[in-house]
């Protein structure tokens, strides 16, 4: 059924989650939709190809808005484990807390959670912008290739561990950073990326400079024997 403004509402209490799906893959998918009664139910709002507005009202369980391409994905509550997972383009917008692994291989687009993100947020990141309002936990950043990770608060142990291309910048303290990882001056070019950053995830109320940025150290890009035991 259709509400004001031409947003369409499902309904998981009476409806299944493949219906949910199917109808928002489908060729030519458009406009709003509003979820109700999540209930934490796992794969929400997955494989979403159109350019649509997709609100889900409540907690959403495991892997949320995972391969997003090009919609714009709003979750009134918590996420589960992979929220965002290997999303290509559009935004994902988590209004609470989110899991482990949070934004995981994602290529592009933008993540943005509201509070604060479990252990390996961003792991194998690809490409895309993701922003923690909160903290994160261990193991963050893990492997990211590229893209940027904006942590307003504060960061667990390892943080960075193997490390390639990907711009991490922590406002709060860092427990520990992992291996081939390193606190990088701030340029001119970073403060820039960063208040960029800032306002796209709708933060006005952090300035770019009270951030401290790290990036690679690039002794692990290829194998040298000195280095082995850090592999």
């Amino acid at each position: 059924m259709s509400g004001a403004r031409n947003t369409q509402f499902f309904d998981l209490g009476t409806s299944t989650l493949r219906e949910l799906n199917s109808t928002l893959q489908k060729e030519g998918a458009e406009g709003a939709w509003e979820i109700h009664n999540p209930a934490g139910r796992h794969s929400l709002a997955v494989g979403l190809t159109n350019p649509v507005s997709v609100t889900i009202d409540g907690h959403a369980g495991y892997y949320a808005a995972g391969m997003n391409q090009r919609a714009n994905v709003v979750i009134n509550g918590n996420a589960g484990q992979g929220v965002a997972e290997n999303m290509m383009s559009g935004s994902v917008h988590v209004k609470g807390n989110a899991s482990s692994s949070a934004g995981a291989t994602a290529h592009g687009g933008l993540l943005v959670i509201d509070g604060d993100a479990g252990a390996r947020c961003g792991i194998s990141m690809k490409g895309a912008d993701i922003i923690v309002r909160g903290s994160v936990g261990h193991m963050s950043a893990f492997m990211a290739q590229s893209g940027n990770l904006v942590v307003c608060g504060d960061a667990g142990e390892a943080l960075g561990d193997s490390l390639y291309e990907t711009r991490i910048f922590v406002r709060g303290t860092v427990k520990g950073l992992g291996a081939d990882c390193e606190e990088k001056d701030m340029t001119p070019e970073d403060l820039q990326i960063l208040t960029g950053l800032l306002s796209k995830g709708g933060i006005t109320d952090i300035k770019a400079d009270e951030f401290r940025r790290y990036g690679s150290a690039r002794k692990l890009y290829h194998f040298r024997v000195d280095n082995a035991s850090e592999y």
